[in-house]
């Protein structure tokens, strides 16, 4: 059996697609774009999307990928893989309005979750475009005052996050 070299790219059975970021005498360690990080045996059954060499290289598959992903995420309109805390997975957003004869909605919640992702990237994306525009110091602090207002806005949004480091941030009371 010859060994997958770092940046192999796989389809495992139960994780998914992944990429090999480091290999042990005994395990891979894959990166999952669901699961993250794994380590799974030399031996395990998995399908080979591609297979890169057993080089040695000083950075890491994994590093650059990252590098990348954050260089994407802080110049474009990409958002990031942000996990919905397991409680609400699968779950179901019911709206009921306060006027009879009005038909409800349900929404799923993945979806709406989605959304709010797809807000609060949006707003970083703003933010930092405000920081590398011409504006003069004093534009810049009133629209980033009002960014933090919104963030603070937001934060109700936070029960739905899994990490707490994905959370909306707002003004802190003095």
């Amino acid at each position: 059996m010859k060994l997958l070299g770092i940046g192999s790219r796989i389809n495992h059975p139960e994780y998914g697609k992944g990429v090999v970021t480091n290999v042990s005498s005994k395990d891979y360690w894959v990166t999952f774009i669901e699961g993250g990080l794994e380590t799974i045996p030399l031996n395990d059954t998995f399908e080979v999307i591609e297979a890169s060499d057993n080089e040695v290289d000083t950075v890491s598959f994994y590093d650059v990928e990252k590098s990348l992903k954050n260089i994407l995420r802080r110049w474009s309109d990409a958002t990031e893989t942000v996990p919905i805390a397991d409680k609400w997975k699968g779950g179901n957003l019911k709206l009921e309005p306060g006027q009879s004869g009005v038909q409800g909605k349900d929404v799923p919640i993945d979806t709406f979750f989605n959304k709010i992702v797809m807000v609060r990237d949006r707003l970083r994306v703003m933010e930092q475009k405000i920081n590398a525009s011409n504006l003069d110091n004093t534009e810049k602090v009133d629209l980033q005052q009002y960014i933090t207002r919104i963030y603070g806005s937001l934060t109700t949004f936070n029960v739905l996050f899994k990490l707490q480091s994905d959370y909306f941030v707002g003004e802190k009371s003095k």
